[in-house]
């Protein structure tokens, strides 16, 4: 049974020990319920098209398709859903690409468990939220509603370099998107003239620098 003011959150990271702490601290809030998991980030835009969550809270990165980029296509299809990044991550980068792919919130996963309530019971309030180990500064510009930095690659080429950037084949991208060898190398070649990079270590290091992997996945 569903109770009007119920919060129905999924939760989304590779780690499902990490899952279960979270779940046990957001289930002793009476009005917050953990309505499905996911542990990358493919399998996240399935199930919250299915379940339809008011909040999502989700690893910023994951091996395949980062939190970046789920986010990115979960806000696309369902805007009123709130994601909040969670993430060991301070960097600039990674703060812009989550809050410009549509999150309402970024955590650090050092923060404790009284502020991933205040964060959850706040983008409900539909305000943004930052993590009080960073910079309030980016808050400050969000609330201001001045752009952030974007990059100049469509989300099909940040997929496509995130896999390439993790050692996958031509053939084995193509299996995951469901594209042919064929298809992959154009968007490969696409991607190298926008950047101006054209070796697998240069992209490998772009990819990095901008949040779309990391190198302890």
């Amino acid at each position: 049974m569903t109770y009007p003011n119920e919060i129905k959150i999924i939760l989304v990271d590779d780690h499902k020990l990490l899952r279960g702490g979270l779940k046990k601290i957001i289930e002793q809030k009476s009005n917050m319920h953990i309505i499905g998991e996911a542990s990358n980030g493919r399998e996240a835009i399935k199930i919250c098209s299915k379940l339809l969550p008011n909040v999502i809270v989700m690893d910023v990165s994951m091996p395949g398709l980062n939190g970046i980029e789920s986010a990115r296509q979960i806000h696309k299809t369902n805007p009123d859903i709130k994601i909040i990044g969670l993430s060991m991550h301070s960097s600039k980068q990674f703060i812009q690409g989550m809050f410009n792919a549509g999150a309402s919130a970024y955590l650090l996963k050092d923060g404790d468990g009284d502020e991933l309530i205040a964060a959850i019971t706040i983008v409900m309030q539909h305000k943004k939220y930052l993590s009080k180990g960073i910079n309030q500064e980016f808050l400050t510009l969000l609330r201001k509603g001045e752009a952030l930095e974007k990059t100049q690659l469509s989300a099909r080429e940040k997929e496509v370099l995130q896999l390439i950037a993790e050692g996958n084949s031509s053939k084995k991208i193509g299996d995951i998107l469901f594209l042919s060898s064929k298809t992959v190398d154009v968007h490969r070649n696409n991607i190298m003239k926008k950047i101006d990079l054209h070796t697998i270590p240069e992209l490998t290091k772009y990819a990095i620098l901008k949040g779309l992997t990391t190198l302890d996945l």
